[in-house]
């Protein structure tokens, strides 16, 4: 008999297999293709020297965090989050939360920057928001959500991963995993890593 855990976590690998990519005009890629155009497209900011820009809400934010992290320590590019909290808590108090990232997205991106916006509704207001001002400043945009397929976030990058999963556990950790694989691959720490 399967236990409770395992059955979790088995769902989860199928959904993290089962993980959904499409471009900018809504055709479907193969999940290695897309993560192999985000790499690419991770490569192409630290050669232009641009910036990688990440937002995220509560756990999606703290995956954004890590991944600035892990670009910036491991792979080396220039990389921002958001979330300082005297300047978060500052533009929210005068401006209103679904503004916050707008604001510092229209101070940040430009040309040759990318952002990689996650949510795991793919419909907060705020994330939607610093994603039109990042394709209005000429930065890319990679896009991970979940829940409803039809999300708005879903249909703004030009790479959108897509968990088809309504619990925020499952649609979390998918997007951390496939945050490390970006964050490794893109380090070149996966080059000759092998089966481990």
């Amino acid at each position: 008999m399967t236990s409770a855990a395992s059955k979790y976590l088995q769902r989860y690998t199928d959904l993290l297999l089962a993980t959904q990519s499409t471009n900018g005009n809504g055709e479907s890629l193969d999940l290695d293709t897309a993560m192999g155009q985000v790499v690419d497209r991770i490569r192409q900011v630290k050669n232009s020297d641009g910036v990688v820009l990440l937002v995220g809400n509560g756990g999606s934010a703290a995956i954004a965090s890590h991944m600035q992290n892990d670009i910036s320590k491991a792979a080396g590019i220039k990389s921002l989050v958001f979330t300082e909290q005297p300047l978060l808590t500052a533009l929210t108090n005068d401006d209103g939360y679904k503004s916050a990232f707008e604001f510092t997205t229209n101070l940040w991106a430009g040309r040759g920057d990318l952002m990689i916006a996650i949510s795991s509704s793919g419909s907060s207001e705020n994330i939607l928001r610093a994603s039109r001002a990042a394709l209005n400043a000429g930065a890319g945009l990679v896009t991970m959500s979940g829940f409803n397929s039809d999300n708005q976030l879903r249909s703004l990058g030009e790479v959108n991963l897509y968990v088809a999963s309504s619990s925020y556990g499952y649609v979390e950790t998918a997007h951390a995993a496939l945050g490390h694989y970006l964050t490794d691959a893109a380090a070149g720490l996966l080059d000759n890593a092998g089966d481990e």
